[in-house]
């Protein structure tokens, strides 16, 4: 009977050990290996946010940031962050998403132990790390060598690039919702960047917009991110502004989370 019963406890034992952080961080050292070798996703994820905010400098000279309360770092700096949001964490994420289900990778594994939200939680795990690890170094980059000083309010700042990895990760997953191959997953991502970039502030600032155009353009999803980054250094973003743009920020990441679970799929698309 102890023989009999040894396995047992040692299965009940394995499991116990089993941990959601575990079985996630597992998950996550896979997709890091898979993701290593699409070298693509990796140019796109890491050395295109390096490049695009040397554009936005050059076109900073054009514009009056003076009169906007602005400078070429609080410009460049949000920018940057920005740029590394939509593509290593976005953009990257929406190939993951499509690939695996049309591999059966998301399928099986949700035979296994995993819930659907560690699943999700673990793929996008790597994208979100180094999305974040470049922001930060963006950050110091930026601030050097643009002499900018350190950020006036920086709870604000981590706020709005906390809350922009999170968001940025749930919106993949919706349009990975609506993407049908991965060939696709190259294109769909693309109205969401292209109106983010040109209306959220990343390359045109919204104090230099139509008060009507920015008012809009205030509700776009990585809107407020961009707000709470640029009032983290500088400074001058008012209690109403900062609990606008967090309320705008979460109301998104809310909506995106809810149309996940109404409308992820996790089999291929026919």
């Amino acid at each position: 009977m102890s023989a009999t019963d040894a396995p047992a406890r040692t299965k009940r034992a394995g499991t116990a050990t089993t941990t959601p952080m575990g079985r996630m961080t597992a998950l996550a050292r896979a997709e890091l290996t898979l993701l290593g070798r699409n070298k693509g996703t990796v140019f796109a994820a890491l050395f295109v946010p390096l490049v695009l905010p040397f554009s936005v400098r050059a076109g900073a000279k054009e514009m009056d940031l003076a009169g906007a309360g602005l400078t070429t770092g609080t410009l460049v700096l949000p920018a940057a962050i920005g740029f590394s949001l939509l593509f290593a964490v976005y953009s990257a994420l929406v190939g993951v998403f499509v690939v695996r289900r049309e591999e059966l990778v998301l399928k099986r594994l949700r035979t296994g132990e995993l819930r659907d939200v560690e699943i999700l939680s673990g793929s996008a795990l790597p994208a979100v790390l180094s999305g974040l690890v470049q922001s930060l170094l963006l950050a110091v980059g930026c601030a050097a060598l643009l002499d900018l000083s350190a950020p006036s309010a920086v709870h604000l700042a981590v706020v709005g690039l906390l809350l922009g990895l999170v968001m940025c990760a749930a919106l993949a997953a919706v349009t990975a919702s609506f993407t049908r191959t991965g060939e696709s997953a190259q294109v769909t991502p693309l109205p969401f960047m292209v109106v983010s970039m040109l209306g959220s502030g990343l390359f045109f600032p919204l104090e230099m917009m139509p008060d009507r155009l920015a008012s809009v353009c205030e509700l776009l999803p990585l809107t407020p991110v961009i707000t709470l980054v640029r009032g983290g250094w500088t400074g001058d973003l008012s209690a109403a502004d900062a609990l606008g743009a967090l309320a705008t920020a979460v109301a998104w990441t809310v909506l995106a989370v809810f149309a996940v679970r109404r409308w992820f799929r996790w089999e291929p698309r026919h």
